[in-house]
């Protein structure tokens, strides 16, 4: 059974993780269109982190940042090798947009990339009801960047 819970992203498997998803982003983007977060950042009171595990074996990961009252994002989604194309993306989305409703937000927005690497979570993100808009927050308009949102109703 996969399990969703807080964890600490400074855990080394999940450290290990988080380094490879790094690693692809700056190997993916422009350094300066790279807007993943370290474990260290991830570690932010603002941010709240969760793994997807079974059998006590990582799977994959994702984060919720509250931006300001009513609006948060989605930071970190990630899932290994070996657990895609298994819904842990889907379990792990579903889970921080349910969060995010329980914890009175009524936006959730998300920044991706636009090259091909992620048309995958780009179609998930839609397959949930995300749609495109313009930058949030504190960034600007980047043409390796897709900003999406999702109204989220306070539970």
């Amino acid at each position: 059974m996969i399990r969703i819970e807080p964890d600490d992203p400074a855990r080394p498997d999940v450290h290990a993780l988080l380094s490879e998803h790094l690693a692809d982003m700056f190997a993916t983007s422009p350094a300066e269109s790279v807007h993943a977060l370290d474990h260290s950042a991830l570690s932010h009171e603002s941010i709240t982190f969760w793994t997807a595990r079974e059998d006590g074996v990582l799977l994959g990961c994702g984060a919720l940042k509250a931006l300001s009252a009513g609006r948060a994002e989605i930071k970190s989604m990630r899932t290994t090798a070996q657990a895609r194309g298994r819904g842990v993306a889907t379990r792990l989305l579903e889970h921080i947009v349910a969060e995010a409703g329980r914890r009175g937000f009524e936006l959730l927005s998300l920044e991706t990339g636009t090259e091909d690497y992620f048309a995958p979570a780009r179609r998930l993100y839609a397959r949930h009801g995300f749609t495109e808009c313009p930058p949030f927050g504190d960034y600007t308009l980047d043409p390796h960047s897709v900003f999406m949102e999702l109204p989220v109703s306070p539970k």
